[in-house]
């Protein structure tokens, strides 16, 4: 599938709105729920078997997902801001929260990850963090990237440790 080109255009997530995804061990999209087709504007045939990367949007920084896969890989529950791009080359701005589902008998079942609107509060954190981050990669890589969230982080008075609770607390 080609990748539209991003516009300037953000889709409205509402209070009420819950967009739902489960991929597989590849992070190939195995079922997304009405609300996150009624979004981005992709049909289920659109996406099902696609990596959950088509969604990515440029400005996204790559040491987000960097993070993110390294913590649910390992098994734990990661809270992200994350901007996804439409179908039509707009946007939308969601509180993603990432996990493992495991099967009965433990072995790996899918990733399910929610997303809910992204409050005012965090925009005016993550937004300028975010083109922070992507400026550094571009000159610097995604190690230098990586520290300069970790700078964040700790002149926040979070850390890694602490990076979801942050998370939840700006979506507030």
């Amino acid at each position: 599938m080609e990748r539209p080109t991003p516009t300037d255009v953000e889709h409205e997530v509402t209070d009420v709105d819950m967009i739902v995804s489960k991929a597989d061990a590849d992070g190939n999209i195995t079922y997304t729920n009405p609300i996150f087709m009624k979004v981005s504007g992709y049909t289920q045939g659109d996406l099902l078997d696609q990596p959950h990367s088509i969604l990515r949007h440029p400005d996204m920084p790559k040491v987000i997902f960097k993070y993110l896969w390294e913590n649910i890989k390992a098994g734990k529950e990661v809270y992200a801001f994350v901007k996804n791009l439409c179908k039509d080359g707009g946007y939308y701005l969601v509180l993603a929260q990432i996990r493992m589902a495991k099967n009965p008998d433990g072995s790996f079942r899918n990733y399910v990850s929610t997303r809910r609107r992204m409050t005012q509060k965090a925009r005016d954190v993550i937004l300028p963090l975010y083109a922070k981050l992507l400026e550094i990669e571009k000159s610097e890589g995604v190690e230098a990237s990586e520290k300069a969230l970790m700078d964040f982080l700790a002149e926040n008075g979070q850390s890694a440790d602490t990076f979801n609770d942050f998370m939840q607390s700006l979506n507030k």
